[in-house]
């Protein structure tokens, strides 16, 4: 199954220009978007600033049962590292596993078939990027890192809380947080983020990534940003290994 993910050769020569190229102008990109958001650029935001969040947590358990029968079920759940090119520097045998419904702004429609009321309920999502369940077992670390582009905000629906709570946190800047179940987290992942899971549980949130409410002309040059990160070789890659992770599960179906 890992041989089918790792088959697809990398484009080093276009990734690196493209590296170059992003690294040199993203920092001037995040700077005027943060400039034009229209909810601010703190760190966590205040969810009611998303009215939607109440819905996912009106359903939380009906989410949560499904993600129980994928894990019941024995459903092969690839390690992050193992889609996306862009989380293997940080994503080295640390336990977080990712099941995506939609990545990048492309639907995962096996996937969703699988998880039927958590794809309905996800259509209450304005401007959708990517949703998956995002695991991290018992021990896990996420190193600190950071996100792209301010272009998008990222929601936690927590769904299996380990306890104490305080042992499973996350850092986004000088801020730390807890989970606790049923409840949604805001925050933009631009800012230096950390994550620990202390305990001998393991922990699963819906992560769902959405566009940051901006005024022209922040949106429409965060669309043409997001447009161009959308079509270059590191989301084609990560496309082209949910492709293969998908058909090595399908054959082993048989």
């Amino acid at each position: 199954m890992n041989d089918a993910v790792s088959t697809y050769a990398e484009p080093k020569l276009k990734r690196s220009a493209l590296y170059r190229m992003g690294k040199k102008l993203r920092p001037w990109f995040n700077r005027f978007l943060s400039k034009n958001s229209l909810v601010g650029d703190p760190a966590f935001f205040d969810k009611q600033l998303f009215p939607w969040t109440a819905e996912l947590e009106r359903n939380w358990e009906t989410i949560r049962g499904e993600v129980q029968q994928l894990l019941d079920d024995g459903v092969s759940i690839p390690a992050l590292r193992e889609i996306s090119p862009d989380h293997r520097r940080i994503a080295i045998d640390n336990g977080w596993r990712s099941f995506f419904l939609h990545g990048y702004g492309y639907k995962i429609e096996e996937n969703c078939k699988l998880c039927p009321r958590t794809a309905e309920i996800l259509s209450v999502v304005p401007n959708l990027n990517s949703a998956f369940f995002s695991i991290l077992r018992p021990g896990g670390h996420i190193p600190l890192h950071t996100g792209v582009t301010k272009r998008i905000i990222t929601c936690h629906l927590a769904l299996m809380s380990p306890t104490p709570n305080e042992k499973c946190r996350i850092q986004v800047a000088d801020q730390t947080e807890a989970w606790y179940d049923g409840n949604c987290m805001v925050f933009d992942d631009t800012y230096p983020h950390e994550v620990w899971n202390d305990t001998d549980q393991t922990r699963v949130v819906l992560l769902i990534q959405f566009k940051r409410p901006l005024r022209l002309p922040g949106r429409l040059l965060g669309d043409l940003f997001l447009a161009a990160i959308r079509r270059s070789p590191f989301v084609q890659e990560a496309r082209t290994n949910l492709d293969a992770w998908e058909e090595a599960h399908k054959q082993l179906d048989q």
